[in-house]
């Protein structure tokens, strides 16, 4: 009985552990990201946002998205993209967000519904696209689907660090922000 009980523990804690990485090494040269521009610089068509933001500083956000397409961090993971929004233009004058919204079968939906979260959020340095695909996002991205919000800093095409978030609110924004400055202060 105390061998399951170890043997279940063991599990679980490698399940916890899993659950908090997501997203790219950092190092790793970012791969590809073609997703649907829904809202900002890429607006109704496919693209592939890194090769538009050509090496600029960028904080990519992978949204887990229920059907309807509210995020499900809720309203915490909706201030959270607020805050970096309004201050992401503090670290680097180029630097952007590229939020992307993931959720099986739901593809649609979010092209309808993101137009209304930046209507009632009013970004004004993020850019908001779907993604068709699975929930784990584009390939190489390695984004965990248990996890809420992947949060990727890249600078000159290259990924600086990635962050796993499964409880998120507005005060996570301060240390995603140092490590972009980091980034670029790097390089």
């Amino acid at each position: 009985m105390k061998a399951l009980f170890a043997a279940g523990a063991v599990l679980a804690l490698a399940v916890v552990a899993r659950a908090e990485e997501s997203g790219p090494k950092a190092g790793e040269k970012a791969p590809a990201l073609k997703a649907f521009g829904v809202v900002g610089k890429v607006e109704g068509k496919e693209a592939d946002f890194v090769a538009d933001r050509k090496g600029e500083p960028t904080i990519y956000v992978f949204v887990q998205a229920e059907e309807g397409g509210i995020p499900v961090g809720g309203r915490p993971a909706a201030r959270f993209m607020k805050e970096l929004d309004n201050k992401i233009g503090d670290t680097a004058d180029k630097a952007e967000v590229v939020a992307v919204w993931l959720g099986e079968k739901a593809f649609d939906k979010h092209k309808e519904y993101l137009p209304r979260i930046n209507m009632s959020l009013k970004f004004a340095k993020t850019s908001l696209a779907a993604f068709g695909g699975e929930k784990s996002g584009p390939n190489n991205w390695n984004v965990n689907p248990d996890v809420h919000l992947t949060v990727v800093i890249v600078t000159k095409g290259k990924v600086a660090k990635s962050f796993a978030f499964t409880s998120v609110n507005e005060t996570d924004v301060k240390p995603v922000l140092e490590e972009l400055g980091k980034a670029i202060k790097s390089k």
